[in-house]
């Protein structure tokens, strides 16, 4: 896995060791090069404002690395597991964006209580079998994290389930399918 695109464009990122179901929580499942190319290419056609950005259940931390690459001025990382958020750390390290970037160790439904916003990008890739991510988002939306007018989430889930048409004021602008994966855009 590497950084795609910007100033930490090549550069190697690690990522978790895969987990069984037994061994807790479900594996991390990084963004595929395609499917962060394609996220990030919609969101330039957007014009989004990446200043401020949230990347939750950021796993790796691929998806905020790509978007700090790309200019973002400061993204917190939210994560539950221990080790998976020192290995965020470390590729913050090795792509040398660790001083505009912050690692949080909580679960996104503490994030909602314990952040402070808004931000103008929302980057969300939770376990596809996750069903209860559409309630955390839903709750993010009516949130101080969100912006209404110039907030955009970008919501990483299985091709295999319909996107919601909105999340509060959020609307869905776009969605497009990547193999076993799909990217919707709310704004």
């Amino acid at each position: 896995m590497r950084v795609i695109a910007g100033s930490a464009r090549g550069r190697r990122l690690k990522a978790p060791r895969a987990r069984t179901r037994a061994a807790g929580p479900a594996s991390v499942r990084p963004s595929s090069d395609l499917t962060r190319g394609a996220i990030f290419s919609s969101l330039a056609s957007l014009g989004a404002d990446m200043s401020r950005v949230l990347d939750l259940y950021a796993g790796s931390g691929a998806l905020g690395i790509e978007a700090l690459s790309r200019g973002a001025a400061w993204c917190d990382f939210v994560e539950r597991d221990r080790s998976v958020c020192e290995l965020i750390r470390e590729n913050l390290r090795l792509t040398g964006f660790e001083r505009q970037a912050q690692v949080y160790r909580l679960t996104s439904e503490r994030a909602l209580e314990e952040l402070e916003g808004p931000y103008t990008l929302l980057l969300a890739d939770p376990p596809y079998e996750d069903r209860a991510a559409l309630r955390v988002l839903e709750s993010l939306s009516g949130s101080m994290l969100v912006e209404e007018g110039r907030t955009i989430l970008v919501m990483e889930h299985s091709s295999r389930h319909e996107p919601p048409n909105g999340f509060g004021p959020l609307s869905l602008t776009n969605s497009r399918r990547h193999g076993d994966s799909a990217v919707s855009i709310y704004r």
